[in-house]
């Protein structure tokens, strides 16, 4: 005993010793070994306040009522509660969804109740027909996979996701990382070109990132026959303006080679590309994509100036040319890291942004030329619907996926200490993920994301939700005790989107399909 009390004495007394003479932190310095409790206090105050201090509408960026809806929705459980809303519906800008008195029939035989898939909820404009493409193609889901790039999430989260991808008909967008091997597991694929040009770019002798048409036509052509849609990305929610950055220690040779570049090294994206440098040439770029591949091709922006948005806008009307697809991107974004004078101050949030780009193609009749995407914390039924009633046609899920594989909100993901495995290389922690157990949860979370806002959809009246109208969308304007239409908030009316029936959507030749893996499901619901 007196041994391990000697022991433990001789340690305290070397910690006191390097913190006399370290000359980093003067706390430590000045209070050696008391000083460490700081720093200890200071790194377990974010679990602790999450834990047993927040309430469960209090945290961001998403509360645990959210949280614990999308675990209990991905894992098949009782995702209800008892005894009325905890939830402030008086707070501003609160969703109330006004349904009708009498709700849409469900007869015997309707395609929503069909033993092949009772969630089927399909886009209702086809990408890239107004444009005349050769591949155009309708999504099966309306639900699916924001830009998340191998390098940032780990191979067994992307594996996770596309194989649950696969077996509810979701396309997964590969982010600007490259088209790497797992996401290539059954599921559709929209594969996002970053500045950085990788997976379909080279390196010049002065070391800038050059784009590749010959590469991309590779890639996207032989690699992989589920490449359905080519995003450009312009800029990205959480930092708009400001290029990317994988850490050498994050470069493994696995990750260089999708990319393209050397491992273990610094590789930062700039915030421009060199492909293009104005609208015009964005147009132009974007046509001969589209004409070398057969692929519709859209954008991903943030949203802040308007005025590029009205000279694309001319251009797409005046020559019938430009993006088969609009992807907007919310300033509360981002499950990379970014800086937080970008992440708190850059760029509009999704429901501002979406509202003024949407008005810059109303004003133009161009709303129906192109499809809209959505992304910004959308993947919750109340958040769909008023997407939906906005002029939106797609949501784009991106944090809230990886809640359902099993995401903590923990914040780690710029520090590559993940402790679920998602957001990190490290091939401890990830190696904790199972693949064959989270992508069935994947996959639940988005069926349950469906079932629900397929049901709200009824309860107003409608068969699909690409019917509902700013007018059915309440918002709280919080302490005046009043509420307010979408259409009197944003003060323009969504246009009509061209619609028969669900029955023609399934028969639709442009449908993409369920995936390889869809069975899967079946067996685990």
């Amino acid at each position: 005993m007196l041994y391990i009390l000697l022991f433990i004495l001789f340690i305290l007394l070397l910690i006191v010793l390097i913190d006399v003479n370290q000359k980093n932190h003067t706390l430590k310095r000045n209070f050696p070994l008391l000083g460490r409790l700081r720093y200890l206090a200071e790194s377990l105050g974010p679990p602790i306040r999450q834990y047993f201090i927040s309430n469960n509408r209090e945290e961001l960026p998403f509360n645990r009522s959210q949280r614990t809806w999308i675990y209990a929705s991905s894992k098949g459980q009782n995702n209800y509660e008892g005894f009325g809303t905890d939830k402030d519906i008086y707070s501003a800008n609160f969703i109330f969804v006004n349904p009708k008195m009498f709700p849409f029939r469900i007869l015997k035989g309707h395609i929503n109740h069909t033993e092949n898939d009772p969630f089927f909820i399909p886009c209702a404009k086809v990408i890239g027909l107004s444009h005349q493409r050769r591949k155009p193609f309708r999504p099966y889901s309306i639900v699916n996979i924001s830009a998340m790039s191998y390098g940032s999430l780990s191979q067994q989260a992307q594996t996770s996701l596309n194989l649950g991808a696969a077996m509810v008909g979701s396309f997964h967008n590969t982010g600007e990382g490259g088209l790497s091997p797992f996401h290539q597991k059954g599921a559709d694929v929209v594969f996002q070109i970053g500045t950085g040009y990788f997976g379909c770019g080279i390196t010049d002798e002065n070391g800038v990132r050059q784009f590749s048409f010959e590469k991309l036509e590779e890639l996207v052509l032989n690699k992989y026959d589920k490449v359905k849609a080519i995003e450009i990305k312009l800029s990205q929610g959480a930092k708009p303006g400001k290029g990317g950055v994988l850490p050498a220690k994050k470069n493994t040779p696995e990750i260089a080679a999708i990319r393209g570049v050397q491992p273990y090294t610094d590789v930062i994206s700039p915030s421009f590309h060199t492909a293009f440098s104005n609208v015009r040439e964005l147009v132009d770029f974007i046509e001969k994509v589209a004409e070398r591949t057969g692929l519709p091709v859209g954008v991903k922006s943030a949203v802040g100036d308007l005025e590029q948005w009205h000279e694309l806008t001319d251009i797409m009307k005046n020559e019938n040319k430009g993006p088969d697809f609009i992807t907007i991107d919310g300033g509360e974004g981002g499950t990379g890291a970014a800086p937080p004078s970008f992440a708190d101050h850059v760029s509009l949030p999704w429901v501002y942004g979406f509202a003024e780009v949407y008005q810059v193609f109303k004003s133009k009749g161009l709303t129906n030329q192109v499809v809209f995407i959505g992304a910004g914390k959308l993947g919750f039924p109340s958040e769909i619907m008023k997407a939906f009633a906005m002029g939106a046609d797609l949501v784009n899920v991106a944090r809230e996926a990886m809640l359902s594989i099993g995401c903590i909100q923990a914040q780690e993901c710029h520090t590559d200490k993940c402790p679920t495995g998602i957001a990190t290389q490290n091939k401890w922690l990830s190696g904790g993920i199972d693949p064959t157990l989270k992508s069935v949860r994947f996959g639940k979370y988005i069926n349950t994301l469906r079932k629900e806002t397929l049901e709200m959809t009824h309860a107003c009246g409608y068969e699909h939700p690409c019917q509902v109208k700013m007018k059915d969308i309440d918002i709280s304007c919080g302490d005046n005790n009043r509420t307010i239409t979408l259409e009197q908030a944003f003060k323009y009316e969504k246009d009509e989107v061209a619609y028969s029936s669900m029955e023609g959507l399934h028969d639709c030749s442009y449908l993409a399909g369920l995936g390889k893996n869809a069975n899967v499901l079946n067996k685990h619901a």
